[in-house]
């Protein structure tokens, strides 16, 4: 089983911010998977909603058990229901992805990394203290930085998309949840080199 996690805040006030791209990622994919669950399909565990559903490879040949998680705690507490899930579930680190937003690319970009610092993102900061280590799949999505240098990091990122963005949005969740299922079928080795680049709109 793999333990994909979507980092985000809860509740209707955060839903459509640039800081819960991941739980958005979450969602989207749970909705197009196939499976016929829906958002309100995820039970409650472990600080985190979750949902298993099974994924299939593009040749069909390969199958594999997924559990799709949004972490409750708020951003800054991520890691207590990552550690508790991975413990719980046996799931090693090699198949744990975190999705989370990332100032540092442009709206449309993406990263998977492996092994890699938490730039500055509160969640994945707390992941790896608790962890005692780096060494876990990230996929980072690209929210961009605010116009004005002196906007605040906060507040852009608890801001919502703004509609130029939103037009967009769908399409940048499907290759969101592609690069998961390249990582999850080939690695994060061959996912970065097809999913490191700008989507295409």
């Amino acid at each position: 089983m793999f333990l994909i996690v979507g980092l985000g805040n809860p509740g209707a006030k955060y839903q459509m911010n640039r800081h819960n791209i991941g739980f958005l990622t979450c969602d989207h994919w749970l909705r197009s998977s196939g499976s016929g669950a829906t958002d309100s399909d995820y039970r409650e565990e472990h600080k985190a909603l979750t949902k298993k559903f099974k994924i299939t490879s593009v040749d069909g040949k390969k199958t594999e058990e997924i559990l799709l998680a949004k972490p409750q705690t708020y951003m800054n507490k991520s890691g207590e229901s990552v550690v508790q899930l991975m413990n719980f579930y046996k799931i090693e680190r090699s198949k744990i992805l975190v999705i989370h937003d990332d100032i540092d690319q442009p709206f449309g970009s993406m990263k998977v990394h492996f092994n890699r610092g938490h730039g500055g993102q509160n969640g994945v900061r707390n992941i790896s203290e608790l962890f005692g280590a780096a060494d876990y799949a990230r996929l980072k999505l690209g929210v961009g930085r605010p116009d004005h240098p002196g906007f605040d990091i906060g507040d852009y990122v608890l801001g919502n998309f703004p509609k130029n963005e939103l037009e967009n949005l769908g399409t940048y969740l499907d290759a969101a949840c592609d690069a998961a299922a390249s990582f999850i079928f080939d690695g994060h080795s061959i996912a970065s080199t097809k999913f490191n680049k700008p989507v295409q709109f």
